[in-house]
């Protein structure tokens, strides 16, 4: 049997489970399984780990509620469908919990909520003493309230997400498929399961579909968006059938399962994580050849002389993206001027801009401790 140490040494989880395990492809709530999955989640607990759970179904337990055979297009649809089945789901998931012992508590979360340093703090400490209380957290984006903007999209990105707040070694997606193939394995009878791979490996893009089911918002593409998201804090991403026989189990094991996904670098610091993957980029600074380098081999600040065009509407203090000449992304950090005024003092010296604005903040576009390399 082939086995992963990379899994067997990860002690701190991230569970996400999708609609169509959950929902048992739309027919309610799938009880079995969710007693299944708890059965070795209380295990896991007992040997030491510790699991926060990514849950989705909210959407699909509440159309089941209310007869509907279509998810909803309209937002505000969407949102009363998700708040009618988040009781249930929660009610199924504390009563599977109970059996074995154990507390559960709901946290919703929006992007705005990881966007915001202080509310980002919060979440983080409020997860991490759930957590060291022995209490399993189920975590589930506030699709009640979250509008189309602030959304996180799928809640792989969330699980992602979630591993970076919490510093997880591992996120393991739960889905109906058994991993990532080397193509669709419902139309090409040649697709070969990938065992092992590097997350940003390039190659997989190809390989991954963008398609979701009928119930959820994800496909294997997300998945391995999520992965690579998950990666800049270096954790691992385990994709999986859930409806393998004691999957979690055996995943601790080392036991070859689905597709393991590798990050290649070591966790960032806290703030540069949180720089990373959990602000909404607001605009893009284009830079030339000379700002690139200086960023990528001296750890300086950027500053506005290195900046040649300036895209989208951004705020002082609010994230965005530095590409190179062919627009692909260097770095990412706060910027210390509006995107008005950023425009008006690219391409200039620091010692230009109290002339060009009337005023001078920051001798730095974007400060090195507020920027982070991708």
């Amino acid at each position: 049997m082939k086995q992963h140490a990379d899994i067997r040494k990860s002690r701190r989880w991230v569970v996400k489970i999708g609609s169509a395990l959950i929902t048992d492809a739309g027919r309610g709530l799938d009880r079995k399984y969710l007693r299944l999955w708890v059965d070795q989640i209380a295990d896991l607990i007992a040997e030491g780990h510790w699991v926060v759970l990514v849950s989705s179904g909210a959407v699909a337990e509440g159309m089941q509620r209310m007869n509907w055979t279509q998810r909803p297009r309209a937002l505000h649809d969407l949102q009363a469908a998700a708040a009618i089945g988040q009781m249930g789901l929660v009610q199924a998931w504390e009563s599977c919990f109970q059996r074995r012992g154990l507390h559960t508590a709901q946290v919703l979360l929006t992007h705005d909520d990881l966007a915001d340093r202080r509310r980002y703090l919060n979440a983080r400490a409020t997860l991490r003493t759930l957590v060291n209380l022995g209490v399993v957290p189920i975590i589930n984006e506030n699709d009640a309230v979250a509008n189309d903007e602030f959304r996180f999209g799928d809640n792989d990105s969330l699980a992602a997400l979630a591993a970076n707040l919490l510093e997880a070694e591992l996120v393991v997606l739960l889905t109906d498929q058994h991993g990532l193939y080397t193509a669709d394995p419902r139309h090409d009878p040649a697709a070969r399961l990938i065992d092992v791979a590097q997350a940003d490996s390039p190659e997989l893009d190809a390989m991954a579909s963008n398609a979701g089911g009928a119930l959820g918002r994800g496909g294997m593409f997300t998945k391995l968006r999520a992965a690579r998201l998950a990666g800049r804090s270096g954790a691992a991403t385990a994709i999986a059938s859930g409806k393998e026989i004691e999957v979690l189990k055996r995943l601790a094991q080392g036991e070859t399962l689905g597709t393991l996904l590798l990050p290649r670098q070591e966790p960032e610091a806290a703030r540069k994580r949180w720089l990373a993957g959990q602000l909404q980029v607001k605009g893009q600074l284009t830079l030339d050849t000379g700002a690139v380098k200086v960023l990528r081999h001296s750890g300086r600040s950027l500053l506005a002389v290195g900046v040649t065009q300036v895209t989208g509407k951004f705020k002082r203090g609010e994230l965005v993206v530095c590409v190179d000449q062919q627009g692909k992304e260097i770095a990412r950090g706060l910027v210390n001027y509006t995107a008005a005024e950023a425009d008006k003092i690219k391409g200039h010296p620091s010692s230009a801009i109290e002339s060009l604005l009337g005023y001078l903040d920051e001798e730095e576009l974007v400060h090195r401790d507020n920027l982070v390399l991708i």
